[in-house]
């Protein structure tokens, strides 16, 4: 599995409730450039629209050997992702619900070389949330230099 981008920003922003895996509809010219790595998660995120899961507010930069180049709206277009009945069914049913969205979490190739989309079920974090985060992180730093004898005053 080759990952080609991932939305680290996700995981300051939101709590993961589930995780799924989602295929991704593409032109050839957009996997060449997402193979090459020029894919950017950020503030991209997932709806419902006419039966259909649609990613949008994702980049993908245009591929520099296109035979045609497309403009610049044309890289942060609406991607459909692909589910089952079933799994699309059941994810309508969990954003129903208030302060839960679907984030995209990384796009990579799986071992048969599809393009394919980590779309989780997440949770808004609230702002107190992450500053006790930051404290507990800032805590179990100092500790660790103390331990090692490395943090001195």
């Amino acid at each position: 599995m080759k990952i080609a981008a991932q939305n680290k920003k996700a995981f300051h922003d939101y709590i993961v409730l589930e995780t799924i895996e989602a295929g991704i509809v593409l032109t050839g010219d957009e996997v060449k450039s997402v193979r090459r790595g020029t894919v950017n998660l950020v503030g991209a995120f997932a709806v419902p629209h006419a039966g259909e899961l649609v990613m949008i507010n994702a980049y993908i930069a245009p591929y520099s050997h296109a035979y045609q180049q497309p403009n610049e709206e044309f890289s942060r277009r609406r991607r459909v992702l692909l589910l089952h009945r079933r799994q699309l069914n059941k994810l309508i049913g969990d954003i129903s619900r208030a302060g839960v969205t679907l984030v995209p979490l990384k796009i990579y190739f799986n071992d048969k070389q599809f393009v394919k989309v980590e779309i989780a079920i997440c949770k808004h974090k609230k702002a107190h949330v992450r500053k006790e985060e930051i404290r507990e992180r800032d805590i179990h730093r100092e500790t660790r230099r103390e331990l090692t004898g490395k943090y001195k005053f």
